[in-house]
């Protein structure tokens, strides 16, 4: 619950904190998944793990109906383009999680054709560790990611420092 004022029968907050509830109960993740990390995710989106209690229960595979973009595995060079294009068809506000060693930083590829971490290209907000990671580290990036929409201001989106990062990207 966000911080406010509790009586009995009402409970005041801010508007920011509102929104920052519904947005964090509903993200609506972009699995872009290319190797072993992918079966683990689809393992996280199983009975079992059940990622949908935390919110999170339709997937996208359209970027301008997501808000969340789970980058996970290899990301070849050659891909990298097509990733970035991903992330800016995504609608403001957006995030992202590199699931996986190779997403974070390449990896055991430490090779000519491996991205070496998708952070070169776009802006990561979440780190997941692990070759590949198990389904409660998936869990735990969700998390992460849950407690950053929740606690975010409208208006980060739009200062001068966001739009230096993304401008450091070359995304507009």
């Amino acid at each position: 619950m966000p911080e406010g004022y509790i009586g009995k029968g009402f409970f005041t907050t801010t508007y920011e904190k509102a929104i920052g509830l519904a947005r964090k109960n509903s993200i609506w993740p972009l699995p872009f998944a290319t190797s072993c990390c992918g079966i683990e995710f689809m393992a996280t989106m199983g009975a079992h793990y059940d990622l949908a209690r935390f919110g999170s229960e339709r997937l996208s595979f359209s970027p301008r109906q997501s808000d969340l973009l789970m980058v996970m595995g290899t990301i070849a060079k050659k891909m990298g383009p097509v990733l970035k294009e991903v992330y800016i068809q995504m609608a403001e506000p957006r995030w992202v999680i590199a699931v996986g060693a190779c997403a974070s930083s390449g990896g055991i590829f430490d090779t000519y054709s491996v991205l070496q971490g998708i952070d070169r290209i776009i802006p990561v907000d979440t780190y997941v560790p692990g070759c590949p990671p198990r389904p409660e580290q998936i869990i735990n990036g969700i998390l992460s990611i849950q407690e950053l929409v929740a606690n975010e201001t409208f208006r980060r989106r739009n200062s001068l420092e966001y739009k230096t990062l993304l401008a450091k990207y070359g995304i507009d």
